[in-house]
This record gives C-alpha cells, structure tokens and sequence, in this order.
C-alpha cells in the first residue's frame, strides 16, 4: 500500500480543509452533486476531460472524508447515487465565495495564468 513521503500536518483549519478538497475535481464534483447531479456517469459528462478513473477515486476520497454518501441500489443494471452529507453541505458556502474570488479576479488571473504556462 502506498505510504505518503511526507506526513499530512493537521494541526490548522486550512490544512484539514486542503485535505479534504485538494485535488483537480473534487470541488467540482461537490458542486455538481449540489446542483442534483448525481450519478457517476453524469458528472463523467458534466466533466469530459477527467477520466472516469480518477472521478471514481475522488467521489471514493470524498466518501472517505465524510463529504459525500453513496447508495447503491439493489438493482440490475447497477445504479449507484451520490449525495452530500451535512459536512458536505457546509462547503458550499466556501466554494461559493472561492468562485465569486475567482471571477472578480478573471482579467487579471487568466492573464498571469496564461503568460506563465
């Protein structure tokens, strides 16, 4: 099993919260799930440029962190819904503001941004 090199400090908010979101497109799928998509093969759609891989092991970290839930239905073809638990709910409010910082910012950022890739 892999074993990270350097150990995760938790010893301040920011780094719990950095923990549980860090990663390409975990906020995106919160926000999707918020927005009542649900099922793994439409947030594949809403996000064609993940791999379906790497979407599966995010909802599953999620999941880990308590931000999501998972049913799975009893059913033939497999169906599988995600929801968003309290914690989760309590997001929202952050990736709100994180989003509205970013289109304040777009002139300026999407010129830094491209000017330095």
């Amino acid at each position: 099993m892999y074993q990270k090199k350097i150990p995760v400090s938790l010893d301040c908010g920011l780094h719990l919260f950095m923990q549980v979101v860090n990663g390409k497109w975990k906020a995106n799928l919160i926000w999707s799930i918020h927005c009542g998509i649900k099922r793994p093969g439409e947030l594949q759609r809403k996000m064609p440029k993940a791999s379906r891989r790497v979407l599966d092991s995010q909802l599953n970290q999620l999941v880990g962190h308590g931000v999501l839930s998972k049913h799975i239905f009893d059913e033939l073809p497999y169906k599988v819904e995600y929801d968003l638990t309290p914690l989760g709910e309590s997001l929202i409010p952050a990736i709100m503001y994180v989003a509205q910082w970013g289109e304040e910012h777009r002139v300026e950022l999407e010129g830094l941004i491209q000017n330095n890739s």
